[in-house]
């Protein structure tokens, strides 16, 4: 079965939306390297459809973790917790920077729970963020 097509006027709107940047990890889509992905918030699978208020950008790395998934374990109390939803939460909420502004820290549950779900700090990502860092441009001010 194939995935409903997203029109090109609902695309440009919602990278309006997310700031043309990752709604999960908040990289830019102009230091990316790669091309943003229109992601389902509720997934397709889940009964999800692609309407503005259930889409959002993530980068390749966050929208391929993130797959289906809806909820995840919160790895310091155990618990199931739905997973973070960047058009109806605040970012700072639920996470932070860590000093060096490489690695995102889960501040909540919620935060808790997608940072080990979508695996934000993998490896490949904290290094380029480090370069990043470097060049200046991370992590974001907002």
């Amino acid at each position: 079965m194939s995935r409903p097509s997203i029109p090109e006027a609902l695309r440009q709107i919602v990278a309006r939306d997310a700031r043309h940047r990752c709604g999960y990890c908040l990289t830019a889509q102009k230091i990316s390297g790669g091309q943003m992905h229109v992601e389902h918030i509720s997934p397709i699978a889940a009964g999800g459809t692609s309407v503005r208020e259930n889409l959002w950008l993530a980068c390749a790395w966050c929208n391929s973790y993130k797959g289906s998934q809806t909820e995840a374990r919160d790895p310091l109390t155990g618990t199931m917790i739905p997973l973070f939803n960047p058009r109806t939460q605040a970012w700072h909420e639920h996470f932070a920077w860590s000093s060096d502004g490489t690695r995102i820290i889960g501040r909540t549950p919620c935060g808790r729970a997608t940072v080990a779900a979508l695996r934000l700090n993998n490896v490949i990502l904290v290094e380029a963020r480090r370069l990043w860092v470097k060049a200046g441009w991370h992590p974001p001010e907002d």
